[in-house]
Protein backbone atom coordinates (compact mmCIF):
# COMPACT_ATOMS: atom_id res chain seq x y z
CA UNK A 1 0.00 0.00 0.00
CA UNK A 2 1.24 3.46 -0.80
CA UNK A 3 2.04 6.01 1.85
CA UNK A 4 -0.71 8.53 2.76
CA UNK A 5 -0.14 12.09 1.60
CA UNK A 6 -1.64 15.22 3.13
CA UNK A 7 -4.18 16.87 0.81
CA UNK A 8 -6.83 19.52 1.33
CA UNK A 9 -9.20 16.75 2.46
CA UNK A 10 -6.79 15.19 4.97
CA UNK A 11 -4.39 12.26 4.65
CA UNK A 12 -5.19 10.08 1.65
CA UNK A 13 -3.49 7.71 -0.73
CA UNK A 14 -2.25 9.19 -4.03
CA UNK A 15 -5.02 7.39 -5.94
CA UNK A 16 -7.70 9.11 -3.88
CA UNK A 17 -5.96 12.48 -4.27
CA UNK A 18 -6.09 12.07 -8.06
CA UNK A 19 -9.78 11.09 -7.88
CA UNK A 20 -10.56 14.13 -5.70
CA UNK A 21 -8.69 16.41 -8.09
CA UNK A 22 -10.63 14.99 -11.04
CA UNK A 23 -13.95 15.55 -9.22
CA UNK A 24 -12.92 19.09 -8.23
CA UNK A 25 -12.12 19.95 -11.86
CA UNK A 26 -15.41 18.41 -13.03
CA UNK A 27 -17.41 20.37 -10.44
CA UNK A 28 -15.61 23.63 -11.23
CA UNK A 29 -16.21 23.18 -14.98
CA UNK A 30 -19.87 22.28 -14.44
CA UNK A 31 -20.40 25.31 -12.21
CA UNK A 32 -18.71 27.58 -14.77
CA UNK A 33 -20.88 26.23 -17.61
CA UNK A 34 -24.07 26.64 -15.56
CA UNK A 35 -23.07 30.23 -14.76
CA UNK A 36 -22.58 30.95 -18.49
CA UNK A 37 -26.11 29.76 -19.25
CA UNK A 38 -27.70 31.62 -16.36
CA UNK A 39 -28.74 28.56 -14.40
CA UNK A 40 -28.04 30.25 -11.05
CA UNK A 41 -29.35 33.68 -11.95
CA UNK A 42 -32.46 34.88 -10.15
CA UNK A 43 -32.98 37.54 -12.80
CA UNK A 44 -33.06 34.93 -15.54
CA UNK A 45 -34.92 35.88 -18.69
CA UNK A 46 -38.09 37.27 -17.18
CA UNK A 47 -40.92 37.72 -19.60
CA UNK A 48 -42.77 40.96 -19.52
CA UNK A 49 -46.45 40.60 -18.87
CA UNK A 50 -48.00 43.55 -20.59
CA UNK A 51 -51.61 42.66 -19.82
CA UNK A 52 -51.08 42.56 -16.07
CA UNK A 53 -48.89 45.66 -15.89
CA UNK A 54 -51.07 47.97 -17.96
CA UNK A 55 -54.63 48.83 -17.13
CA UNK A 56 -56.99 47.98 -19.92
CA UNK A 57 -59.37 50.81 -20.85
CA UNK A 58 -63.01 50.04 -20.20
CA UNK A 59 -65.14 50.59 -23.28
Amino acid sequence: MSRPVHSKYGYESPEWIQADARLDRWYKNRKRRAKQHGAFSLEKKRRKQYAKDKKMPLS
